[in-house]
């Protein structure tokens, strides 16, 4: 079933080539062999380099005339950093994604004790149209394909001097970026299968986290994959009808249908879910929320994730204080739900998913960014 939430732009991607780092390697073997008429050590050659952000110009173990012959059939890594903002507070590191189609996207990577993670993005835009959200302002362009996720993430470990397996930089992986990732559910489930790959860069579904606003049936899918991500949900209302006025969704897919699917995800993969809970001044900060939150979760193998709004301009909601927001964490732990309050990060480099892609087009009313 198709469900409109808000406008899909007419598609305005050119004809492009296809890109190899959305290939396996056997699927690459096959190539090599099939067209090229090469050995397949040739093909572990090329899907090293591609996982290592390699064009096709600096593979220099192959010969002049297959790099060649590569470089008119397809693509590399259809991804370009080409803007980064990095946080004075904390570490935290915004980069702007160029797509060889000329659209761009957004990632962000975020420092810890225990390594790097990147947040990286679904689709050019979202059609979900939460009322929080910068990603869905102007709707969904496009989605990306398998190969631009991973790109995503094999550019900003090559920015980061990072290698494959234990000598990548990049350790962990959020899809919480912009998009929807069960509204692009094929791309997204090749993505991990790549990204898990153990001749790449092999980051663990378990490494993953996957934020969805609640589509159901693709939930349910996604539990039989043999893919145990970290599954989020983005809940933000314990109520029904209030949690439609802040997610359109919520007008397919009730509370009692996503709780559900979270108990069939659990029972498939033996993972813990994840409720996200933005905090929205007057909207569902309230007592009468925890309340009901906490008779909706009690004993449920689950834990939330209290987070502050990132405020954007073009909508009308206001963050929480952060005193209201602990406060919130505290009557869930008491009642026996593990909670926290999410930190604050980069907080000073347009903290909201999609305002720096809104910047950079100037969507927001200021200036563009300037490459380089």
């Amino acid at each position: 079933m198709r469900i409109l939430f808000c406008e899909i732009k007419k598609e305005t991607r050119l004809k492009l080539k296809e890109s190899l780092l959305g290939f396996s390697l056997d699927e690459l073997k096959k190539t090599f062999s099939d067209k090229y008429g090469e050995k397949t050590y040739r093909a572990g050659q090329v899907f090293t380099a591609l996982n290592g952000g390699l064009g096709f110009s600096e593979m220099t173990n192959l010969s002049l005339s297959l790099r060649k012959a590569l470089e008119n059939d397809y693509s590399a890594v259809p991804v370009k950093i080409i803007e980064t903002l990095k946080s004075k507070e904390d570490g935290t590191e915004k980069f702007l994604f160029l797509l060889d189609d000329g659209n761009v996207i957004e990632g962000v990577l975020m420092r810890y004790e225990y390594g790097a993670t990147l947040c990286v993005s679904t689709q050019v835009g979202c059609r979900m149209n939460c009322a929080f959200c910068a990603s869905g302002l102007e709707g969904l362009i496009r989605n990306l394909t398998s190969a631009e996720i991973l790109g995503e993430v094999v550019a900003v470990n090559k920015y980061l001097g990072g290698g494959l397996k234990d000598k990548r930089a990049v350790t962990n992986v959020v899809l919480m970026g912009s998009g929807e990732p069960l509204d692009n559910y094929d791309n997204v489930i090749r993505f991990l299968r790549l990204l898990s790959c153990a001749d790449g860069l092999n980051i663990s579904a378990r490494n993953v986290s996957l934020s969805t606003s609640g589509i159901v049936p693709k939930m349910y899918e996604l539990a039989k994959e043999g893919l145990p991500v970290n599954l989020t949900v983005s809940l933000h209302s314990p109520f029904d009808e209030e949690r439609k006025e802040i997610m359109p969704i919520a007008k397919v897919y009730s509370i009692k249908q996503i709780l559900d699917a979270c108990s069939a995800y659990f029972d498939a993969t033996g993972r813990r879910y994840i409720f996200e809970y933005v905090l929205i001044a007057g909207k569902n900060d309230g007592e009468r929320h925890s309340r009901k939150l906490i008779e909706l979760l009690k004993g449920r193998p689950c834990h939330v994730n209290i987070i502050r709004l990132n405020e954007v301009k073009e909508r009308t909601l206001v963050a929480a204080t952060d005193k209201a927001a602990y406060r919130f964490a505290a009557s869930l732990e008491k009642a026996g739900i593990s909670a926290t309050v999410r930190r604050r990060m980069g907080a000073d480099i347009d903290g909201a998913c999609g305002q720096l892609r809104r910047r950079y087009l100037g969507l927001d009313g200021k200036s563009e960014i300037k490459n380089g």
